[in-house]
């Protein structure tokens, strides 16, 4: 499958909504928007599902990475809880968005608003290979923040 045309399906409730689209010419993610009736008031620090209206067919060997929008997160606090989200290959039901507002104020969402940015990547599967001992390294077991322990 090419990945200059992956299937999408727009589905009912998005009807008037625009597909997902790179926003400018590097850009890396496509907008994804609320395809939500109402407005929805996401309180500090609660999260909620919101549906994007479309579903997608990936090709085997892809991901779609649902990622934050950093504007969103850099002025409002509003980020995607699981981020990234991960849409595999084989799933086909509506792209939703786990958002959750990390600020003290209330946030709201309207429809169409962009409410995250979908990367599609290659991904490596991989098969494991149980050992009694793993190679050393100049790190060895050092855990989060031991390679900066000791440097200016």
């Amino acid at each position: 499958m090419n990945l200059d045309a992956i299937p999408i399906r727009r589905l009912a409730h998005a009807a008037d909504l625009p597909l997902p689209a790179y926003e400018s010419a590097g850009a890396a993610g496509m907008d994804l928007r609320a395809a939500i009736d109402a407005p929805l008031i996401l309180a500090p620090w609660r999260r909620a599902m919101v549906p994007t209206g479309i579903a997608i067919a990936l090709p085997p060997g892809h991901e779609a990475q649902v990622r934050p929008r950093s504007g969103l997160a850099a002025r409002h606090g509003v980020t995607v809880l699981n981020s990234p989200g991960t849409v595999d290959a084989d799933y086909r039901g509506e792209v939703s968005v786990i958002l959750v507002n990390l600020s003290a104020e209330p946030f709201e969402i309207r429809r169409g608003d962009r409410i995250a940015q979908m990367v599609v990547a290659p991904v490596s599967r991989c098969a494991w290979r149980e050992v009694e001992a793993l190679e050393e390294t100049a790190r060895g077991g050092g855990g989060f923040g031991s390679t900066g322990v000791g440097r200016p």
